[in-house]
């Protein structure tokens, strides 16, 4: 049995299709069961509710022999840490009491790098990892580059004005990755039973690419000029808390970013397994081109 959180999020939606084809037994945690697809709906056993509630998460575990966890978005959040670590807290209790075997956590990378201690979001992604591990499960935590997906919340500027932004050096080269070659390793490693212990599985994309490179590579698909804008930080976090984010997670994104900028994104070494098949190209044809022509 597999039960995979966020079935119909960015990453959890793509996990579940790949497994539909599968012969394994697939539950999903969900609070609106309609949002299912037909051919899933009549595939998985659902169990309705949030994946941060105990009563939920213990039944949805029983008999479970791995887990895909995945901790919602909380733009509102008191703490980054209750966002990750405190969220995780009934799961990992469930993880013990109902015998689960092993756990895919999508995560982040930047382990034993300097900035780790203050890089906002990924800081809680590593303490929600520690949790997890101290459960006794066989963990592979899903160390992840950003986002190229993530570009899709600019969509209607990249549009309109042929523009995007960040706080980031519009020169500094780093890994990214897209969502679908996430939730193809996550599938590998749910569908194969022989692994064990406490490890990650970092995702890096094919190549390290800068700001000002991804835009020479959008104004080449789209056909028209895109431009990277680097912004202040302090522009960044007034924008998020105007958009409804608490304090808290605003500085946390920010943290995030700025030690991006630092460097953390490079502090990955790049190997043949963490490297991924999907390049930027080919993402902005076959996701952001569609995007920005809808």
């Amino acid at each position: 049995m597999i039960v995979i959180t966020t079935p119909t999020g960015l990453i959890g939606h793509q996990v579940l299709n790949n497994l539909l084809d599968s012969d394994e037994p697939i539950r999903v945690i969900m609070r609106d069961p309609s949002r299912l697809s037909p051919r899933a709906r009549e595939r998985v056993e659902v169990v309705q509710g949030s994946h941060g509630d105990l009563d939920v998460v213990t039944r949805a575990f029983a008999g479970a022999d791995s887990v895909f966890w995945l901790v919602p978005p909380d733009p509102r959040a008191e703490s980054v840490e209750d966002a990750y670590v405190g969220f995780s807290r009934p799961a990992c209790e469930a993880f013990k009491t109902q015998g689960v075997k092993r756990v895919v956590g999508v995560s982040a990378f930047g382990r034993g790098a300097a900035v780790s201690s203050n890089a906002g979001n990924v800081t809680a992604s590593l303490a929600m990892d520690d949790l997890i591990a101290s459960t006794g499960v066989s963990y592979r935590a899903l160390a992840l580059a950003p986002f190229m997906d993530n570009l899709l919340r600019q969509v209607g500027s990249i549009k309109n004005q042929g523009v995007f932004f960040d706080i980031i050096s519009g020169d500094l080269r780093q890994p990214t990755c897209s969502t679908r070659d996430i939730a193809t390793v996550a599938t590998r490693l749910l569908l194969d039973h022989t692994w064990s212990g406490v490890g990650s599985c970092p995702v890096l994309g094919p190549e390290d690419l800068s700001y000002n490179d991804m835009a020479q590579i959008m104004s080449e698909v789209l056909g028209r000029p895109v431009r990277y804008q680097q912004i202040p930080a302090e522009s960044l976090k007034a924008t998020l808390t105007n958009y409804g984010r608490s304090e808290a997670m605003a500085q946390a994104l920010v943290d995030m970013m700025a030690a991006y900028d630092q460097g953390l994104a490079t502090a990955e070494p790049r190997t043949p397994e963490s490297s991924t098949p999907t390049s930027f190209r080919q993402w902005c044809e076959e996701v952001l081109k569609p995007a920005a022509l809808a």
